[in-house]
C-alpha cells in the first residue's frame, strides 16, 4: 500500500481545496452562474493557493456557457498581462474549454439590444484568443471526484 501524500508543495489539503492528489494548488479556478437560461450571468476566478477571489464580472444578461467561456479567457488574458505562466486554469465546463481551444464562442444566444454588450465582450474575447498563444494549461475540473469547483457560486 502506498503511503499517503504528505503535503507536496504544489498541493493543498485545507478547506479551500479538497484533499485529492490530482488537484494542483498553483492554479486558478473559474466558474459562472446564471439565473435562468438566458438570464443574469456572472463569473469569477479564485486563486487556489490563497482562496482569494482574483476577479468577478457581472451580472450581465447571458448564459452559463458564455460565462464559463469568458471566465477562462479573462483568466488567460490577466495571466498574460501579469506575466503569469506557471499556473494552470481549472474549469468545470467541457464546452467552454472546447470553445476556448477553437477560439470561438459557439453560443445560440439571440442577438438583440439586451445582449449587444455581451456580444461585444465575446467578440473581444475571440479576438484576444486569435491574437495570443496559450501557454497556460486549461484543465477540466472533475466535480464527481473533487467536489464543486472552488469558484462555484453555491446557488444550486
Amino acid at each position: 500500500m502506498n503511503a499517503p501524500l504528505q503535503n507536496p508543495p504544489d498541493y493543498r489539503n485545507d478547506t479551500v481545496l479538497p484533499l485529492h492528489p490530482g488537484v494542483r494548488a498553483n492554479a486558478w479556478a473559474v466558474d459562472a452562474a446564471c439565473s435562468g437560461n438566458p438570464g443574469p450571468m456572472e463569473y469569477r476566478c479564485v486563486d487556489l493557493a490563497t482562496g482569494e477571489q482574483v476577479f468577478h464580472f457581472g451580472p450581465l444578461h447571458g448564459t452559463n456557457n458564455i460565462g464559463e467561456f469568458l471566465a477562462i479567457v479573462h483568466a488567460l488574458a490577466l495571466m498574460d498581462k501579469k506575466g503569469i505562466n506557471d499556473k494552470i486554469i481549472y474549469s468545470d465546463s467541457y464546452n467552454a474549454i472546447l470553445w476556448v481551444q477553437k477560439k470561438h464562442c459557439k453560443t445560440k444566444l439571440e442577438r438583440n439590444a439586451q445582449t449587444a454588450e455581451l456580444y461585444n465582450i465575446i467578440a473581444r474575447a475571440e479576438t484576444w484568443l486569435r491574437g495570443h498563444k496559450i501557454f497556460v494549461p486549461i484543465i477540466k475540473w472533475e466535480t464527481g471526484q473533487w467536489g464543486e469547483i472552488p469558484a462555484d457560486f453555491g446557488r444550486k
